[in-house]
């Protein structure tokens, strides 16, 4: 029977991220914002292996989807070079908005956890940036990937 550990690596969503040089601070650390571009990456790439890119869902359906707010807890530095995987899991889901489940890990895809988030998503309309509903097949699609 295989492990939670084994099963998770199965089903979660990673995405691959250097530190460059650019992402650190004088003290050799990420800067802690930098983190939150790494959280974005791997949610934009969750979308596109789902089959949807953005900037269709903005030209094609009329909506795009915004961060309303981020809950992030920093527990351990990465630093320049390192090899990092990032998360992207969606453990709720409802009519127009999702919030996603991130962690940041060193080395190995179940390395060492180096900083998680909560982030809730809205989907607005492009035109007002009014909270919409999510189209169906999105959802669907979504549902279908948990």
């Amino acid at each position: 029977m295989p492990s939670s550990e084994t099963k998770r690596r199965e089903t979660c969503f990673f995405w691959p991220v250097r530190v460059y040089y650019e992402d650190t601070d004088a003290g050799g650390v990420v800067y802690y914002a930098n983190y939150l571009k790494f959280f974005e990456r791997a949610r934009t790439e969750r979308l596109r292996a789902l089959g949807f890119e953005q900037d269709e869902l903005r030209r094609r359906e009329g909506i795009i989807f915004a961060v309303r707010s981020i809950q992030v807890e920093y527990l351990r530095p990465a630093r320049f070079n390192e090899a990092l995987w990032v998360t992207a899991e969606v453990p709720e889901i409802k009519r127009a908005s999702l919030v996603f489940c991130q962690e940041i890990r060193r080395g190995e895809v179940l390395g060492e956890k180096l900083c998680e988030a909560r982030v809730y998503i809205v989907c607005l309309t492009a035109d007002t940036m009014r909270p919409t509903a999510i189209p169906d097949h999105l959802l669907q699609r979504i549902n279908d990937d948990v």
